[in-house]
């Protein structure tokens, strides 16, 4: 049963085929899919979270998959993720937090195969079109800086003061011609989160 009130889904593909003038080949590539949905808790202050708790575990394997779909790839070809929140001006940070970080990380690991690593998170305020900034980390290791980016998107209706804006990105690649050195995809072990 789905417990999410979901007005949209947007789920949209990045590529870049060029920097500073260089080819990039093949293009780094990030997809987001971000879940519009109405916030049961808007305009009033509720102790227990637990409904949006479990709307997150429920959004976590929906727009992860949405996201490893858009990118036409194996969950194991997932290199990258991460997690993001707009409430609406009705709700408050705690009910982005707990849609994101109690539950929606297990069923995001499952959609890429692992996901060792803690998923990067951002959660904030807004209102229609403002941009919502998803941080990006390798889903293994952290320490692998090509990784370290991010994603934004925006909806030009939502949030609307009732609602939340639920986003997860996921990536094939990491940053467009990295060199600032630290830990390679190659060299990355995946066990700790870490290495």
């Amino acid at each position: 049963m789905a417990l999410a009130k979901i007005r949209k889904i947007v789920t949209v593909v990045e590529e870049t085929h060029k920097e500073i003038g260089r080819d990039i080949s093949p293009p780094t590539r990030k997809a987001a899919s971000v879940a519009v949905i109405e916030n049961p808790f808007a305009g009033q202050y509720r102790e227990d979270l637990e409904d949006l708790m479990a709307i997150g575990e429920e959004l976590g394997g929906v727009l992860g998959k949405n996201c490893v779909d858009a990118l036409g790839i194996s969950p194991s070809e997932a290199e990258s993720y991460g997690k993001a929140a707009m409430v609406g001006e009705n709700g408050e940070l705690e009910h982005a937090a707990a849609i994101l970080h109690p539950r929606l990380g297990k069923p995001l690991r499952a959609e890429v195969e692992k996901g060792a690593a803690l998923v990067p998170s951002s959660k904030k305020m807004g209102s229609p079109g403002q941009p919502l900034d998803v941080p990006l980390g390798h889903k293994d290791a952290a320490y692998v800086r090509s990784h370290f980016d991010g994603m934004e998107v925006r909806i030009n209706d939502a949030p609307r003061a009732n609602e939340i804006m639920v986003a997860i990105s996921v990536t094939d690649s990491g940053r467009p011609l990295p060199r600032v050195g630290g830990l390679t995809t190659d060299e990355a072990v995946g066990e700790d989160g870490l290495r």
